[in-house]
């Protein structure tokens, strides 16, 4: 018998690997992908009563294969057929694991369904959603309670998802060599929307959805052992890790939020930061800078630092400058005025930050209210520091954020 968690972690391992068997095979990803889900269901009800088959891949294969032949075979001749099929392939599907003659297609299928799930024809939503579900082997009831929507709204995106690709004729296959480098890097920023919406929630009563934010990283481990020498994939993982690596400390007992500069660095996660640290120095170091990569130094900046007071904010400084000018967004402009705001002073912070008054892609968001607020705070208005504090946390959705922006307008109350 095996532990459901083990299952859990076994089967997202091997969901891309059995979807590409049988998108290969029938060529028809929106019903092969209804087929993989079934059985990765079966499985996760099987599994941890009966133990896990001696070759789960197989067995994955050949289940899926029976719920597609089921699917789009009405005639009983031709059903005879698809399964002899199957049951003549134990090359392909019924191998070991550790001695898996497929893996390189597997790998390659990894990868390619990655590039398919982010096809530009999706909304960002669609791409985040299938990603998760076809890559990542969420169920849709997963995905949905990981983003505290109904199932069923869910479902709907997802379904649309796959007929918008169907719809596009996009094929089982990697794009050709000149949309590459923008197909990466649109599976990049799919991955980070991931992890930031389980580092820290949109809405919702908690903080953060850690399930989320491992998943992200297990997808951008996977991506950076498929493309070891990408630069930003390198940059992408290090990211990730070195922001996950506080997480421990960024909550109370009660789920309150704790910033950045009050936590206990005792409880940061050391074996993640040295990774990060490690996987960020070699990128530098051998690689074209690009923004992930930028990010990461600056987060590796932060992780290095004992003490709050110990940090290098010139050099984070510095950093921000260089990511303004690779690629310039008001997110990067608002932690560029943080930085600047503590190596010249807050009123040059705030001026920098008065630049995003009139960018409408702030519009609706709590974040330029709340660091205008903190800005406020060092430079000694209090009153219009308070007023900024409460009006971010009408903006935001989150409750942890929302009760601390609260809290920090009452300590200023006079």
């Amino acid at each position: 018998m095996s532990g459901a968690g083990e299952v859990d972690g076994l089967l997202r391992e091997l969901a891309p690997q059995v979807l590409g068997v049988l998108v290969r095979r029938y060529g028809q990803f929106d019903l092969c992908e209804d087929a993989v889900q079934e059985a990765l269901l079966a499985a996760a009800v099987q599994w941890p009563a009966d133990g896990v088959p001696e070759r789960p891949r197989g067995w994955l294969v050949t289940v899926a294969s029976r719920r597609m032949t089921d699917q789009v075979r009405g005639e009983s001749a031709r059903r005879r057929r698809e399964e002899a099929v199957a049951a003549a392939s134990p090359a392909d599907e019924l191998v070991a694991p550790g001695a898996d003659a497929d893996l390189p297609a597997a790998a390659d299928d990894t990868l390619t369904l990655l590039f398919l799930c982010c096809h530009p024809a999706l909304s960002p939503p669609s791409q985040v959603a299938l990603t998760l579900r076809a890559v990542g082997g969420l169920t849709t009831a997963q995905v949905a309670r990981a983003f505290l929507v109904p199932e069923a709204t869910r479902a709907q995106r997802i379904s649309r998802a796959k007929q918008t690709i169907k719809a596009a004729g996009a094929r089982f296959a990697m794009p050709p060599p000149t949309e590459r480098a923008e197909r990466l890097r649109v599976v990049l920023q799919v991955l980070y929307l991931i992890f930031n919406e389980g580092y820290t929630a949109s809405s919702g009563p908690d903080l953060q959805r850690a399930h989320l934010t491992t998943e992200a990283i297990r997808l951008a481990r996977e991506l950076h052992r498929l493309l070891p020498g990408d630069g930003e994939v390198a940059g992408l993982l290090a990211l990730l890790l070195l922001t996950d690596a506080r997480r421990p400390a960024r909550s109370r007992p009660d789920g309150s939020l704790v910033p950045l500069a009050e936590q206990d660095r005792s409880r940061w996660d050391a074996a993640a930061i040295a990774e990060g640290v490690a996987l960020i120095s070699s990128a530098l170091a051998r690689a074209p800078i690009g923004p992930y990569q930028l990010q990461a130094a600056i987060a590796a900046v932060h992780d290095e630092a004992a003490r709050a007071d110990d940090t290098d904010w010139r050099q984070i400084l510095v950093l921000y400058e260089l990511l303004a000018q690779v690629a310039p967004s008001p997110v990067v402009t608002l932690n560029h005025a943080v930085a600047l705001a503590m190596v010249r002073g807050p009123q040059a912070g705030l001026e920098l930050l008065a630049t995003l008054d009139s960018d409408g892609r702030m519009a609706g968001t709590h974040r330029l209210e709340a660091v205008r607020a903190h800005l406020l705070e060092l430079a000694g208005d209090t009153a219009a520091a308070r007023e900024r504090y409460r009006a971010a946390a009408r903006r935001t959705t989150s409750l942890p954020e929302q009760r601390y922006l609260e809290g920090r307008a009452a300590r200023l109350e006079p």
